[in-house]
């Protein structure tokens, strides 16, 4: 009983001094900081769109992007239909984009499909055409002014931006609802404060944008991991890059709704973040410790979060076990000790969600009733994590496509606020 106690208590003391600096990031959004940009010229921009059979989703984001207040002459659209067996190259080419047909079954996933996309442009328009290149997922959708916003900033000398993230199937169910707070918390209560202390944020999955500078500085697009986007973001930071953020660039995307599908995703995340750790540890911890980084341990804890949270678990049901197996053992003093501390970890993840739950609320497209709902099921969602970490450690992970099917307008999220 008292080990099990001790225990609890070493991994909360650890993980509360790991992450203590997140209430200062807390409070920083609570009160509204964060840093302000006037455009200071316009850029020309491509943008970068691998696709694999979304022929359902992906008319609707290339019509977001024609819609930007955004000059439309300094807009141009690429779409990298990857290994399609559907008629996604039909429909993109339907509302006259640029679209190349990739076929690879060898060097599979987003980050080959975006080298192949970069290459072909490198090869058919002059160096220099673009001044940055924006990435989007197919199921993707931009408000208005997404690219005038992200161009503020970009404008400004910062050579990578990310933007507002939010869900446009936030209401389904919990796990598409869990999927939208930890991407809006991930926004605004970590690359909000990020950006606004001056070091470096985030880039996830999509939504982001870079300079063709940066691109040439650091080699060409050289980032192939299950998480493509942990690897880019991680190599700025050991560079002594920074990665800038835009909360008034909001940009929608559909998120899973099956348990199964949502496990195997993330689990390609903990098997992304493994490889990478394999393949860049040293350089992160060179940069972490030789150089003192503060963007590089913000990182590091922020991407070991589920870890902490499944030792924890691992550490109470071991020793449960443990004392079911020992003579004379007493069943009641642990069981009281495993609930305080289950209590505790479903406590604070609630409130972390609720937390975000009212400062984005305007923001998010979807019934009040839902949105409380579903506020009591996110610690569900983040501890459903352990279950995707259990996946990862098999070793039985790679890189597979999400079925989107959430075709929807602007107007219409619009209306389920």
């Amino acid at each position: 009983m008292k080990t099990l106690t001790y225990i609890n208590l070493a991994i909360a003391v650890v993980v509360g001094l790991c992450c203590c600096y997140q209430v200062l990031f807390a409070l920083i959004r609570v009160r509204g900081l964060g840093r302000r940009f006037k455009e200071r010229s316009l850029s020309r921009f491509a943008v970068l769109i691998a696709a694999r059979d979304e022929a359902a989703v992906i008319g609707q984001l290339i019509d977001s992007i024609k819609a930007q207040d955004y000059p439309s002459e300094l807009v141009d659209i690429y779409v990298v239909a990857d290994n399609c067996t559907d008629s996604t190259a039909m429909v993109a080419a339907s509302r006259e984009v640029t679209v190349y047909q990739r076929r690879n079954k060898i060097q599979v996933g987003k980050g080959y499909a975006l080298e192949f996309l970069l290459s072909k442009i490198a090869q058919d328009k002059p160096e220099g055409t673009y001044d940055g290149f924006f990435v989007f997922d197919a199921d993707n959708l931009l408000d208005p002014h997404y690219i005038s916003e992200m161009n503020k900033v970009f404008s400004n000398g910062c050579p990578v931006v990310t933007g507002y993230r939010n869900a446009k199937n936030f209401g389904d169910n919990w796990i598409s609802a869990g999927y939208g707070m930890y991407f809006l918390r991930e926004s605004e209560y970590l690359n909000r404060p990020r950006d606004y202390l001056g070091t470096s944020c985030a880039v996830s999955g999509t939504g982001f944008l870079f300079s063709a500078k940066l691109l040439e500085k650091v080699g060409g697009w050289h980032y192939y991991a299950l998480t493509e986007d942990l690897e880019f973001t991680l190599d700025l930071v050991c560079r002594g890059e920074k990665i800038s953020y835009c909360s008034t660039a909001v940009l929608y995307d559909e998120q899973p709704t099956g348990f199964k599908q949502s496990v195997v995703q993330r689990a390609r995340w903990m098997r992304g973040l493994m490889q990478i750790m394999g393949k860049n540890g040293g350089s992160l911890l060179h940069a972490l410790f030789g150089s003192g980084s503060f963007a590089c341990y913000d990182l590091l804890i922020n991407s070991l979060a589920a870890v902490l949270m499944g030792l924890g678990f691992v550490m109470n049901t071991v020793m449960f076990a443990v004392g079911l197996c020992t003579p004379g053992f007493e069943t009641g003093p642990v069981v009281i000790a495993a609930l305080l501390a289950l209590g505790g970890t479903y406590l604070g993840l609630y409130f972390t969600g609720l937390l975000t739950l009212i400062t984005e609320w305007r923001r998010i497209p979807c019934r009040a009733s839902r949105k409380i709902l579903f506020s009591f099921t996110y610690p569900f969602f983040m501890a459903s994590f352990m279950a995707a970490l259990a996946v990862a450690m098999s070793g039985g992970t790679q890189w597979k496509p999400i079925r989107h099917t959430v075709a929807v307008s602007l107007g219409e999220l619009d209306g389920r606020r």
